[in-house]
């Protein structure tokens, strides 16, 4: 009884369907068909604390995962008249149209709404496209048109996200937002980052957040340059920390965009205790960190399935033998994992001969990659025996992430 399709028919010229929202928290669904279709949909039902209840002769493994984990239940059998009693809302999904025939007949004397997937108008409700954003739930319906309802909901979502339709009857409190932007690439920013700093009053930008992110903000916004240029000019932190909260106080919304994440190698949390201890909110919102997804742009997996069993993310700011060093070189040597070190490019020849030392192999592959998920990306691939060489020779320069290890010499084109 799983359905396998779910076709879409246009409604009369003139939708008859009332647009509601329905309170389902603790109120008993139920959904015949454990196909597709219906997996779709258990995921908005579970989420706004329906009490779900699922019969179908079979399930996908998606909706058996569900139920094992407790969100739902299954009851593994065909569709009985009866079936219904007790709910608030049906769906009718299974591929039998003589069953959710059934069901709807059945529901109509029960006077329950139910959505019918294989024939939108023969039930006695509609499911619009939905989603939702920042508090708001958007609902779209096209007279039974689901691909044209999709495509607007999608449009309204995107222009709500980009900051194109902006919702400020909820003036935000003033704070502070800590912003991970990603590892470059404008659009691997988060939906809720790209949101907040669309409502910004001060940003405070570090060098590697996405450049192209300051050019969406309005006229009215000041933007903070932060930058730390390596081994050159550099906002001082104490500095940055002043100006988060000088900018709060002053009664403003200020986002601090990095690049990357802001815990990883980002000073994220000195920020976020200079903001305490002023008493300022302060919200943290992860980023796409470059020491997985700039790897990935490359074709590089940082783990794989009988390879490696670990990853680790090292900062190379500081020299091996450098006294305030807290890596323990010899152990990062001994592992049989993927490493991989940011910040590194000027002190590749110490990291590689540190690792070959502590006994690496040299033939282990070693690739770096320049500017990773932009159009400008470059990269090298080597092993551990000829990098540092190879870096020099090609004028690799920062940003830059090393990859050391077995899935280094991983490539797509090898396949």
């Amino acid at each position: 009884m799983p359905t396998t399709s779910d076709p879409t028919e246009e409604q009369p010229t003139g939708d008859p369907n009332y647009l509601v929202g329905l309170d389902l928290n603790g109120r008993r669904v139920v959904v015949i068909g454990g196909g597709t279709v219906a997996q779709r949909r258990l995921g908005l039902l579970i989420a706004s604390g329906a009490d779900v209840h699922v019969i179908s002769r079979e399930v996908t493994p998606a909706v058996e995962g569900m139920a094992t984990s407790g969100q739902l239940t299954v009851t593994l059998r065909s569709y009985a008249d009866g079936d219904l009693d007790g709910a608030w809302y049906a769906i009718a999904c299974t591929d039998e149209p003589h069953t959710n025939a059934a069901v709807v007949a059945e529901a109509e004397r029960r006077r329950v709404f139910c959505v019918r997937a294989d024939n939108a108008r023969l039930g006695t409700a509609v499911t619009p496209a939905t989603a939702r954003y920042d508090g708001l739930s958007l609902g779209v319906l096209a007279s039974g048109q689901h691909r044209r309802s999709a495509a607007v909901r999608t449009a309204l979502l995107e222009a709500l996200q980009s900051g194109v339709v902006t919702d400020d009857s909820v003036p935000l409190t003033p704070g502070v937002a800590l912003v991970g932007g990603g590892p470059g690439d404008p659009d691997l920013i988060t939906v809720r980052g790209r949101r907040l700093l669309a409502r910004a009053n001060l940003v405070v930008a570090d060098r590697l957040a996405p450049p192209e992110l300051l050019a969406e903000l309005g006229p009215d916004v000041e933007v903070i340059d932060a930058a730390k240029i390596p081994y050159g000019r550099a906002m001082a932190q104490e500095a940055i920390n002043a100006a988060l909260v000088e900018g709060a106080k002053a009664g403003k919304f200020v986002v601090r965009l990095k690049g990357g994440d802001p815990y990883v190698f980002g000073r994220g949390f000195e920020e976020v205790q200079a903001c305490a201890e002023a008493g300022i909110p302060v919200t943290v919102v992860p980023g796409v960190t470059s020491p997985i997804s700039v790897p990935a742009a490359a074709g590089i997996p940082v783990t794989h399935r009988g390879v490696t069993h670990e990853f680790v993310v090292v900062s190379g700011h500081l020299a091996p033998d450098h006294p305030e060093s807290l890596v323990d070189w010899p152990a990062l040597a001994r592992l049989r994992g993927t490493l991989v070190l940011m910040m590194a490019v000027e002190r590749i020849e110490q990291f590689a001969g540190a690792l070959i030392d502590g006994g690496r192999p040299t033939e282990t592959p070693a690739t770096v990659i320049q500017e990773g998920t932009l159009r400008t990306q470059r990269v090298l691939r080597a092993d551990l025996g000829t990098v540092a060489e190879r870096v020099r020779a090609e004028g690799i320069r920062p940003p830059a992430i090393v990859v050391i290890g077995p899935t280094a010499g991983f490539t797509v084109d090898a396949l």
